[in-house]
């Protein structure tokens, strides 16, 4: 079904497809990957290390607490860093987990059909062991999460049959080394545009180090992947995006930013290669560093950008509430596309 098709249904039916999406999705995931459903907070406080980072030059949204003397509570831009704390608070096992809803403002996130300064994600962080830190346990649990993909978009192809499946029957992975060194001409984003679409599904690992021309493929904050540890001569990171293939926009998705966490030697590596090892001080990471958190893999996992794939819907805005410009708002209406 595209775009142009679904938004002369009424929106009723739309906002239906979308909690669809969304319930399906949550149920697959938490069902495969063992984790239980918590609360999730919106803001916590300023300096302690807690807020995630992202590239390291977002600004959070901000505001002083009056009944905590002052204090600046920022607005969460992910829970990367709280989940593996809450995952020691609840005394979560290994092999067990937690999801939750995460909701986030990025005010200096720019505008594209893709992009909005609301994210909502599916929060998930699992307790492991630390001999799982591995390559090969990081590609199972990415499978997984697939798994979880596909049941969702035969599901809702069930209930809407002008939506057809697209998604390939298994998830190809790829290193970023190796997209560099097949594309070298190209730029990260045009990179994964054209893994994306000869594979339908990509995992693209290693993001954040610095690959063999000494450019990362993207920026990740020192202080929750591991993207520096070596697993092979002349690659490193146990972390990755999950894209796919978008059929409306024609173009590479990313529905997933994940990865094995930082042990308390990757951290100390990763905050040197960062030029932020004053961040050592900060609560989260000296608990870090004195081993009371436990290891654990998780990452977020865009809610409408999910809504988008499996409803093929060509914006973004047509899945989620948030702020547009009005000119945007008629562009978009004069090509037939209605922004909630």
């Amino acid at each position: 079904m595209t775009t142009a098709e679904m938004t002369t249904t009424d929106l009723l039916e739309t906002e239906e497809a979308i909690s669809l999406v969304k319930s399906v999705f949550a149920r697959e995931l938490a069902r495969r990957l063992r984790l239980s459903c918590v609360s999730a907070p919106i803001v916590v406080l300023d300096g302690t290390g807690i807020n995630d980072d992202l590239n390291g030059v977002e600004r959070p949204v901000a505001f002083p607490v009056k009944a905590l003397a002052e204090r600046r509570a920022v607005v969460v831009h992910s829970l990367a860093k709280w989940k593996r704390l809450r995952l020691r608070e609840l005394g979560i096992a290994a092999g067990r987990g937690l999801l939750t809803d995460m909701r986030a403002l990025r005010p200096d996130e720019d505008y594209s059909p893709i992009h909005s300064i609301y994210v909502d994600q599916w929060d998930w962080e699992q307790h492991i062991a630390a001999e799982q830190r591995t390559p090969e346990f990081l590609r199972a649990t990415v499978e997984q999460i697939y798994e979880a993909l596909l049941a969702t978009e035969a599901e809702v192809a069930a209930r809407y049959p002008d939506i057809l499946p697209v998604l390939p029957g298994r998830i190809t992975f790829l290193h970023a080394e190796d997209l560099l060194r097949q594309y070298p001409d190209l730029t990260p984003k045009q990179r994964e545009h054209e893994a994306a679409r000869q594979y339908g599904a990509v995992f693209l690992m290693g993001i954040g180090g610095a690959l063999s021309h000494g450019e990362a493929h993207d920026g990740r904050a020192p202080d929750y992947d591991d993207w520096s540890t070596e697993t092979a001569p002349g690659y490193q990171g146990l972390n990755g995006d999950l894209l796919v293939w978008h059929p409306v926009l024609q173009t590479a998705l990313e529905l997933s930013s994940m990865g094995i966490r930082v042990d308390k030697l990757a951290l100390r590596r990763q905050l040197v290669l960062r030029g932020c090892e004053q961040r050592q001080e900060l609560d989260f990471h000296g608990r870090l560093l004195r081993d009371e958190l436990p290891e654990s893999i998780g990452g977020g996992i865009g809610q409408s950008r999910v809504c988008m794939f499996m409803l093929r819907k060509g914006h973004i805005g047509e899945v989620q509430v948030s702020i547009w410009p009005e000119e945007v708002r008629r562009e978009l209406a004069d090509t037939g596309i209605t922004l909630l």
